[in-house]
């Protein structure tokens, strides 16, 4: 088990999300880290956030998202960041986020967020078609798997938060 640096950024370069977390291993999904509760984090330059749950991320090895499993109390199950690839790179994996979020909530409920963002940043931070059509068949992918609870979005989760030292 290490440490790993988890860095979000927006198109363009931009930091967005950014924090630690500690490297749990790898399956046929991908790479997951595990965000302990009482975690800090920061979005871009921002003013450091406290993590109040500890979170299970899986990182695929040639898909266009990231994903967290949040364990309770955190309102949301599966919160899935459509991205650009992960790449890792000396102790750190990084990865554009491309606003759209798959969630699905503990009662139940699927939720397409941000779509609004991401329409704005196809403008204003000049997306490219290729960027545009790929992000929205990972989301149309992203909501079906995890409404449907397939793939990594079945509970294979739960063998690495069993791994976890926090929870």
């Amino acid at each position: 088990m290490s440490d790993v640096r988890i860095v979000f950024r927006k198109y363009g370069g931009a930091l967005h999300w950014n924090h630690p977390g500690r490297l749990l291993g790898e399956d046929e999904h991908g790479v997951w880290v595990e965000v302990p509760g009482g975690t800090v984090a920061r979005k871009g330059e921002g003013p450091p956030v406290t993590w109040e749950t500890t979170a299970i991320m899986l990182f695929p090895r040639n898909a266009w998202w990231t994903a967290s499993f949040n364990t309770p109390p955190h309102k949301s199950e599966v919160y899935v960041d459509v991205t650009t690839i992960p790449e890792w790179k000396n102790g750190e994996v990084t990865m554009l986020d491309l606003d759209l979020d798959v969630i699905r909530m503990r009662d139940g409920r699927l939720i397409l967020d941000d779509e609004d963002e991401f329409a704005e940043h196809q403008i204003l931070l000049n997306y490219p078609s290729e960027l545009i059509t790929q992000a929205e068949e990972s989301a149309r992918w992203l909501l079906n798997a995890v409404g449907e609870r397939t793939g990594p979005f079945d509970g294979a989760h739960l063998d690495w938060l069993s791994k976890s030292i926090q929870f």
